[in-house]
């Protein structure tokens, strides 16, 4: 049985893959018969903002989507709008040979703004089903909550807690960052 598109992507940081993700990238997955990850600020790592490499990122990611194909997006400094968005698939196009058929995304005002409605992507902003967010993540690890953490956690068998809170309290005052 034929899917409902061909490519999709979906474009985050990834910082700490959780629920949510998971919600929006099941998904992609479901409707797509390719599907493309794009890890966001993929050239920096250790800081508070961005903790993880995109090796470690992807590492997690394609654990818990072995579907789907993982890509680094380094970011270019300009913020969300279309040029950003022209970016994006500018990279699918690199990656994959074509532009994507369909943008996935969690409900995020800000991602309204990517893409030009001439480039003819439609966009899926899958409704949040799972209330939980990296930087709420971030807070289980650092006050030890490993329940919550495994809760939320999209693959807590693949990345493992201590190592991954020590990464979380080594950079958490880091603020040298460059990612927008």
């Amino acid at each position: 049985m034929s899917k409902k598109y061909g490519l999709g992507v979906i474009v985050g940081r990834f910082q700490i893959v959780h629920k949510g993700h998971v919600q929006v990238i099941e998904a992609g997955l479901n409707d797509c018969e390719e599907f493309a990850i794009l890890v966001g600020s993929a050239q920096e790592e250790r800081t508070a903002k961005n903790p993880f490499s995109y090796q470690e990122r992807e590492a997690v990611l394609k654990a818990a989507f072995p579907d789907a194909k993982v890509f680094p997006l380094p970011d270019i400094g300009v913020g969300n709008c279309e040029k950003w968005g022209d970016y994006v698939v500018a990279k699918v196009e690199e990656y994959l040979g074509r532009k994507p058929d369909v943008f996935y995304s969690g409900e995020e005002d800000r991602r309204k703004f990517w893409l030009d409605p001439g480039l003819g992507i439609k966009e899926i902003f899958v409704p949040k089903e799972i209330d939980i967010s990296s930087t709420q993540m971030k807070a289980f690890l650092e006050t030890g909550d490993e329940e919550s953490w495994n809760r939320f956690s999209a693959a807590p068998k693949v990345a493992n807690f201590a190592e991954i809170r020590a990464i979380i309290k080594q950079t958490r005052d880091n603020d040298n960052t460059q990612s927008i």
